[in-house]
């Protein structure tokens, strides 16, 4: 193989296909990156055995062929050379070592044959849909911070995405929860998306994807069987294992009969949160509402500490209340805000809160409630 790409070029495929390589691996290839070099293209490919990562950029092709080599190593050594420069990657003849020449520069590195090399692409896709990179990147965005940590519900380490019809409309819905709280958005489903079947993406792909979609504008393609998906989104082709579980009814957690209202201005509320929230303990971080006509305290005590408390104008008119929340998942909702003010709906201290930016907002949140 021997192949000539810019540098500038080479980083940036390098740094989307590498970061799915696991730093300690005990299978070797792992801590590999692909290059294929054939048709005028330079073909990279890197995989956690979970995700797998392609993209495929122009290079000048002096002679065809393949090799793999340790992804973070060459990673940091283009990153290092000149911007714009010409790097010359170059095999031997037994395929044991890559060159990379670059100026008055030049290294060797240790390589594995393709042959060792997984592929996780394989297999049929039996739906296929389109949908703007944009509604994707609003789904992702306004969930992810719901995906729960807790390895033993592994069920619940990713977002789930669904197709359903609301209103006479189909949607396409993501859902994540922790079981103390639990974001929905939606978006109008694209055409071909009805007939896909219930899927949880996993956190790590679902950081993936954020990653590639959070500057681009494009369409982007859709590909899902009973256990992956694959996802084109302009170069690059990202396909990974889905989890394999039932994700739970959260219909059945998202409060429907919540009467006590409260409508409140979200930036000073966010800073309030922040500012009572400083004094709180970072094992309880709890929060008190104190709700009464017009008015709403925010109170924290931490006996080690000290207290803190403030008051902020809201529209409210119901019977007074007192609720608590964990403060970190409070200011997590709130930083999902669009508007100027936000919808709380109450039903007592003890029960799942409601929230959204608007009456009828596509995204709604729900959160637990805390003893204080």
């Amino acid at each position: 193989m021997k192949v000539t790409v810019e540098q500038s070029a080479l980083l940036k495929s390098l740094s989307r296909t590498t970061r799915v390589v696991e730093r300690r691996n005990t299978i070797p290839i792992l801590s590999n990156v692909l290059l294929r070099a054939e048709d005028g293209k330079l073909m990279l490919k890197a995989t956690d055995l979970d995700i797998e990562v392609t993209e495929s950029l122009a290079a000048d092709i002096s002679s065809p062929g393949s090799i793999t080599v340790p992804a973070h190593v060459i990673h940091d050594i283009v990153r290092k050379l000149p911007d714009s420069a010409q790097v010359l990657l170059e095999t031997s003849g037994d395929s044991s070592q890559l060159v990379l020449r670059s100026g008055r520069s030049r290294f060797t590195l240790q390589a594995l044959p393709e042959t060792d090399f997984p592929d996780l692409a394989t297999g049929e896709f039996s739906n296929t849909f389109k949908m703007p990179s944009s509604d994707l990147r609003t789904l992702i965005e306004k969930t992810q911070f719901a995906i729960s940590t807790e390895e033993t519900r592994y069920y619940l380490n990713g977002i789930y995405f669904h197709a359903l019809e609301v209103n006479g409309n189909m949607v396409l819905r993501a859902v994540a929860t922790d079981g103390h709280r639990l974001a929905r958005s939606e978006v109008s489903a694209p055409n071909g998306a009805s007939g896909m079947p219930g899927i949880i993406v996993p956190r790590k792909t679902v950081n993936e994807i954020f990653k590639l979609v959070a500057d681009s504008e494009s369409e982007i393609s859709v590909e899902l069987s009973g256990s992956k998906i694959r996802f084109h989104i302009g170069a690059v082709i990202l396909t990974s294992k889905l989890i394999d579980g039932t994700f739970p009814d959260y219909n059945r957690v998202i409060p429907t009969s919540n009467d006590k209202r409260m409508i409140i201005e979200c930036a000073g509320f966010s800073r309030s949160v922040d500012r009572v929230a400083t004094i709180s303990s970072e094992r309880g971080r709890a929060v008190k509402l104190s709700l009464s006509d017009g008015k709403l305290t925010l109170a924290v005590n931490n006996p080690d500490a000290g207290n803190a408390m403030e008051e902020l104008e809201v529209e409210y008119d119901s019977a007074p209340l007192d609720i608590g929340f964990n403060a970190k998942y409070l200011l997590d909702i709130a930083s999902q805000f669009e508007g100027d003010t936000a919808v709380f709906k109450f039903a007592d201290s003890g029960a799942p809160t409601l929230i959204q930016d608007r009456e009828g907002a596509s995204t709604l949140y729900v959160l637990m409630p805390m003893r204080v």
